[in-house]
């Protein structure tokens, strides 16, 4: 093993001769396979206390500590349940084979076959019989295994993060187990997995900027679609009651620690209920999630914050929570101009030409929503925010909806559907003004043979798995989260 050598390239050089003398011995690593027979956890699990003969393991990973300490060596492996500790001895493997052993590296990957036993402090050990080296590592792990801290790099190679911090694996694995703890708790519940187009000719189902493309074949620009709602209502219009489907949209918008313009989103519809009943169904998912993932109802961020998800979460109307932000209980009847005035007192950005509706909104989002912690409900929403939503049948000016907030931003979405097709188009028509290009007329003719009333909802995975983990940054539990590219010098 190199010492202290400290420049990257000269590891870079030391190492690629190395994998020359190996390639012109005729020992290739990288024409060279093994077998894992078990991961750490699984070998781990096999050590019998009070007996002699233990098991004989197969196991594989990357090399991330290396005690070397003459005739003999402790090295630990890392794959992917975590690490194990092999004991590697040269009257055990051999002369030649522990020479080679002794040229390793940390960060190279190798295959080690042997018997378990516990050391003298207690840990459960792989004693080396076998050790073949499957692949070369040429640079260096970051930071000599401390971990890497440069947020950038974090984010631009994490695959270099997520080998050496312990907190974005356990990250990237929740993430997986969730995704798949969702869908067996809605096929659990007879709702089919579907799949709808992700190029779309008409950009519908949320108010977004779309990403723009276009198709050779057709000569024709089309969009990434920004929800996949209007082809989830045509399934509902087939007769397909209880759906949803799990996968990427895009929106051409901001980045920031709670927005990707590419993200994970799952939608779900089901016919013969409505927004109470998506209230319902939210609420079950997450109560399952906490216990088959996280064994407690209680989420501690990174900061210390501690949100409670259990009990009864609260129902408020968006009027009443924007009466309290505002600490104006006339504010819904005030002019434009006097909330403009009220958001230039308190510091609010807000575009002074946009709607009435739209500075209203402003405030929640920042006054309201961004303060909203523990999980609420927020309901009847003004007619103005959803045009795919029913209006309420008491007040038309508000609709049968709510957005569940929890950690400061809106992780669910649901509406009680809108099914008239006459009142869909006018609510559509109203909403793109003079852009009648963007009319999707063939959904709005689906919806003339006969959508049934149906709840849908909308949850953003990132956010969720953000708020699940105590993450404080949406990217910190995506892969590969979008950068701006570098400059090559």
């Amino acid at each position: 093993m190199e010492d202290e050598i400290i420049n990257e390239s000269d590891i870079f050089s030391v190492r690629t001769a190395k994998l020359s003398a190996l390639q012109q011995s005729g020992e290739d690593p990288y024409t060279k396979n093994c077998e894992q027979k078990q991961t750490s956890k699984q070998a781990i699990e096999l050590f019998v206390e009070d007996t002699d003969e233990q098991a004989e393991v197969s196991v594989a990973g990357r090399i991330v500590v290396f005690r070397n300490m003459g005739k003999a060596s402790f090295i630990k492996l890392l794959d992917r349940d975590g690490q194990i500790q092999i004991y590697v001895a040269q009257n055990a493997i051999g002369n030649e084979q522990y020479s080679d052993f002794t040229k390793m590296d940390i960060g190279d990957i190798v295959g080690v076959t042997g018997k378990l036993f516990k050391t003298s402090t207690g840990e459960i050990t792989v004693r080396a019989s076998s050790i073949i080296l499957v692949s070369k590592s040429l640079r260096p792990l970051p930071d000599k295994w401390h971990g890497l801290t440069d947020f950038d790099q974090i984010y631009r190679q994490r695959y270099l993060d997520l080998i050496v911090n312990k907190e974005s694996r356990t990250h990237a694995k929740q993430r997986c187990k969730i995704i798949q703890e969702i869908r067996k708790f809605l096929w659990a519940r007879e709702f089919e997995e579907v799949e709808t187009p992700t190029l779309q000719m008409v950009a519908g189902g949320a108010a977004a900027r779309p990403f723009v493309t276009h198709i050779n074949a057709l000569d024709q620009d089309c969009y990434l679609r920004i929800a996949p709602e209007l082809f989830l209502k045509r399934m509902l219009i087939a007769g397909f009651d209880r759906i949803f489907e799990l996968g990427r949209v895009f929106r051409n918008e901001g980045l920031s620690r709670k927005h990707s313009p590419e993200f994970t989103m799952i939608e779900i519809y089901q016919a013969y209920t409505d927004y109470r009943g998506m209230m319902k169904l939210v609420y079950d998912l997450i109560q399952h999630l906490c216990e088959k993932i996280l064994g407690t109802n209680i989420i501690t961020r990174s900061d210390g914050l501690k949100i409670d998800l259990s009990g009864k979460w609260p129902v408020k109307t968006y009027s009443e929570l924007v009466i309290n932000a505002t600490k104006n209980p006339n504010w819904f009847n005030i002019s434009k101009e006097e909330k403009l005035e009220f958001c230039h007192k308190n510091g609010l950005e807000t575009d002074p030409n946009c709607e009435d509706f739209e500075v209203t909104n402003d405030v929640y989002s920042k006054l309201v929503e961004a303060k909203l912690m523990q999980p609420t409900f927020v309901t009847q929403l003004p007619r103005e925010l959803c045009p795919l939503a029913k209006l309420n049948v008491n007040d038309d000016k508000h609709l049968d909806v709510f957005e569940l907030c929890i950690n400061g931003q809106e992780i669910a979405p649901a509406y009680s559907e809108q099914n008239n097709p006459i009142i869909q188009r006018e609510m559509f028509e109203k909403q793109i003004g003079e852009e009648k290009q963007n009319l999707d007329n063939d959904f709005l003719l689906a919806m003339e043979y006969g959508m049934p009333p149906a709840g849908g909802m909308g949850i953003g995975i990132d956010r969720l798995v953000t708020l699940l983990t105590g993450a404080q940054n949406i990217r910190d539990v995506i892969l590969f989260p979008m950068m701006r590219q570098q400059i090559s010098q």
